[in-house]
């Protein structure tokens, strides 16, 4: 039979078991991240002090941290964008367009990158002499209607060339004044 004494000890030692464990923990909030107004003021300041590549990682946690806000991804795209990194800007600001369809910037950055790189793929073809008569149609087309969507009459385009378009030879040097009156084979010289 157990006697008063032996279940006094036993409340004794339970109650000395609840006091030990309860010193053992301490009420930790969870970290989580830390707010996003601090993390993009961060990464500015990097990228305001020249470490660009730090700033575009610290963004991505920021993005990663915060998957619903489009600022991170509006900084990464103008740094690379800034930077001449055309594909890896469009690709931020698909992300930006993927939060807000409506973003300017982003749209601006798409439709400015996106032609840097198709001319410098054009020059790079026509400079191999791999512009095929079908990618040269196709590229003109597309030229106009660039023409068209920014407000310029694409008649009053080719009315200002006062002689046709002469193909160069390989070999052919490229004068100055061939740079200087806009007479070129590349559709898009006109829109640097």
């Amino acid at each position: 039979m157990t006697s008063f004494s032996d279940l006094k000890h036993l409340f004794g030692v339970i109650a000395c078991a609840a006091a030990l464990s309860a010193c053992g923990t301490t009420a930790v909030a969870p970290k989580g991240p830390a707010p996003l107004a601090d993390l993009l003021n961060q990464a500015t300041q990097a990228a305001g002090s020249g470490q660009k590549e730090q700033a575009v990682s610290m963004w991505k946690q920021a993005a990663a941290a915060y998957p619903a806000d489009k600022a991170p991804w509006a900084s990464i795209a103008q740094t690379r964008y800034d930077a001449g990194q055309y594909g890896e800007a469009i690709v931020s600001a698909q992300e930006v367009l993927l939060r807000d369809p409506n973003d300017k910037a982003a749209n601006s950055i798409i439709a400015i990158a996106g032609l840097r790189l198709s001319t410098r793929a054009l020059g790079d073809l026509n400079r191999q002499n791999g512009m095929t008569p079908a990618l040269r149609t196709e590229s003109q087309d597309l030229a106009k209607l660039l023409r068209e969507n920014l407000g310029e009459n694409p008649v009053a385009s080719t009315a200002r060339r006062t002689e046709p378009v002469k193909r160069r030879d390989k070999a052919e040097k490229t004068s100055k004044t061939d740079k200087d009156d806009g007479n070129k084979s590349d559709p898009f010289d006109l829109l640097k």
